[in-house]
């Protein structure tokens, strides 16, 4: 899923971004090599389970639904969805706004859940935020719903478009591992902790944050 700036994306080929980061940190605490699966978001929890791969870390909201399925680790950053606009659109203000209108949305995440709740909006599904930005600028839709921070680089990179802020409640992302590996778990949010205490965690956050 490196198509969810700043927590993953491909910067010269290369793999990086907050959650990038984070992982590689965990990894050399955890005396592991770190080996990076791309795939889409809606694949993750499969994966998980499957045994593809041994965690998740990918800006994945904690939701009741998810927590059937996977275990999580301590929550590492506080979000919230936000919409976006073309720059002249004057219809839409508030979520209320976008009732009967085209919604774009990545598959699988809590933008996704949100947009199907109102009331006879037609919701495009896309494999990630970047195509859904596009397909606005391109007015095939009305506004798009994804989490703030990833929506704060697309319009930074397409002044075209607006953001509209404080609509939705706040949630927390967390790191996933199957359900029931409590070694897996433990070992990581120990890392984790270490990683908040020494500082690492604010200066990746910091640095994706310029």
């Amino acid at each position: 899923n490196a198509e969810f700036p700043p927590f993953e994306f491909v910067e010269n080929g290369e793999f990086a971004g907050i959650d990038v980061e984070l992982a590689q940190a965990i990894a050399k605490e955890l005396g592991k090599e770190l080996v990076i699966e791309d795939m889409a978001f809606d694949a993750l929890i499969d994966a998980l389970n499957s045994g593809k791969v041994d965690f998740v870390a990918a800006g994945m909201t904690v939701n009741a639904e998810r927590e059937k399925n996977v275990d999580f680790t301590t929550k590492y950053y506080n979000a919230t969805q936000t919409i976006i606009v073309k720059g002249d659109n004057e219809d839409i203000k508030t979520v209320e706004d976008l009732e009967g209108k085209k919604i774009g949305v990545q598959t699988g995440t809590t933008g996704y859940d949100l947009a199907m709740e109102i009331k006879d909006a037609v919701v495009n599904s896309y494999n990630n935020g970047l195509e859904a930005t596009l397909d606005l600028k391109n007015g095939n839709i009305d506004a798009v719903i994804i989490d703030n921070f990833p929506a704060k680089k697309y319009v930074e990179n397409n002044p075209e478009l607006k953001l509209i802020d404080g609509q939705f409640e706040e949630e927390q992302y967390a790191m996933a591992v199957k359900k029931g590996n409590k070694k897996l778990l433990e070992q990581i949010n120990k890392a984790l902790q270490k990683l908040i205490d020494d500082g690492t965690y604010d200066s990746i956050l910091d640095k994706y944050s310029e």
